[in-house]
Order: C-alpha cells, then sequence, then structure tokens
C-alpha cells in the first residue's frame, strides 16, 4: 500500500491509523502547491480532486477521503479494535464519531486555510467550532477516548483535526476534557512515530 500525504493535513488520521495497526505501507509526500509528489510526479494522475489522503492498494486500486481511509486500514487488522466488529452497535458509534469530524470539524477548520475566506466568515465559523468543541468537551467527561478506554480509528481523526485549532485561534483552555485527550493521544507511541515520519515532532 501507498498513503499519500502532506505534512499535518488530514492524512495524518490514516497514517495514525496504519502505524496503530501495525501496516507495511508506503508513505508518499504530496506538495500542495505544485501538486507533485516526492518522485517528481503528477498527483492528478493518482487522485484528480488534488487532495490528500490516497490510498493506493495493490498497485491500482484507489481509496480517498479520511474518514472512509481510516476504516478500511484498521479492519485490515481487526485485532487491533480501531474499528469494532461488522454488527456491534460499537462500530456505528465510530462512524458516527467520523461522520461528526468530517462534517463538523473538518469541513469548518478548512475555512481558516483558504485565503478568500473573510474575517466575518472566519468569525461565525470560530464561533461554530467552540460550540462543537464544547459537545466534544462534555461527550468527553470520565473518558481517555472518545469510546472510553478503547482507542479507535475516530481518535486518529479527531486528534488530527484538533491540532489544527491554531489557525483557527481557538483556546483549548476552555474545553479541558479536550486538552487531557489531545495529551493522552499524542503520547501514544504510533502518533509519535507518525509525526516523526512527516516531520512534525518538533511542532506537535
Amino acid at each position: 500500500m501507498k498513503l499519500y500525504y502532506m505534512p499535518g493535513a488530514c492524512s495524518l488520521a490514516p497514517h495514525i491509523v496504519a502505524n496503530e495497526a501495525g501496516l507495511a505501507f508506503e508513505l508518499v509526500r504530496v506538495d500542495g502547491g505544485t501538486k507533485k509528489t516526492e518522485h517528481d510526479t503528477d498527483y492528478l494522475e493518482v487522485n484528480p480532486n488534488g487532495y490528500v489522503p490516497t490510498l493506493l492498494i495493490d498497485g491500482d486500486e484507489t481509496l480517498t477521503e479520511a474518514q472512509i481511509v481510516v476504516q478500511y486500514l484498521a479492519d485490515q487488522n481487526p485485532e487491533s479494535a480501531l474499528m469494532p466488529a461488522v454488527g456491534d452497535m460499537a462500530r456505528y458509534r465510530v462512524q458516527q464519531w467520523l461522520a461528526f469530524v468530517s462534517s463538523e470539524l473538518h469541513k469548518s477548520f478548512s475555512a481558516f486555510f483558504k485565503p478568500e475566506t473573510t474575517d466575518e466568515t472566519k468569525a461565525t465559523t470560530r464561533n461554530h467550532l467552540n460550540k462543537r468543541l464544547g459537545f466534544v468537551n462534555e461527550k468527553l467527561a470520565g473518558k481517555t477516548y472518545l469510546m472510553g478506554d478503547t482507542f479507535t480509528a475516530a481518535d486518529a481523526y479527531l486528534w488530527t483535526i484538533l491540532g489544527w485549532v491554531r489557525f483557527a485561534e481557538i483556546d483549548l483552555a476552555a474545553f479541558p476534557n479536550v486538552q487531557k485527550y489531545v495529551a493522552a493521544v499524542g503520547a501514544r507511541p504510533a502518533v509519535q512515530k507518525s509525526l516523526d515520519a512527516e516531520g512534525l515532532l518538533q511542532a506537535a
């Protein structure tokens, strides 16, 4: 497998899941500006949309969208418990969190990476994010991870997106449970390994 990524982008989530699951894969860095890979190939030929992540499977099959890629990777090692078994209500709870992170957090944070976003839009979006972070903070009360004591693919995705709060100028001090969560996930060996591989260990 090949995982196409940009350092610190949402592709960090599947990177973490792949390491948590102990999978063998090749990392391929993509330049967000030129859309060229580190091997000087055209990334648009791999993913015409130009964004990451893209997972190349068996040489010709591609899978995109972070919330889907993390599920696929987790399922490659069921014993990792990164995704509960099919039919288990816990699996749908993890998928519910993945959908929430994708639609309510990831999409909203994207506004702060677009130069055309107005200050008014940023302020409105920041207000929305603070409300959603308040919800997450409440749900994390008394828990180490979203599902309790078990780390799942949803945690890899949420933790990755929470790393963007500084771009939105949001202070996590207002969300103590989220702060504890960020520290707990960040200390995991697979997370540290992923950050190191992307050259982000100092930044973290």
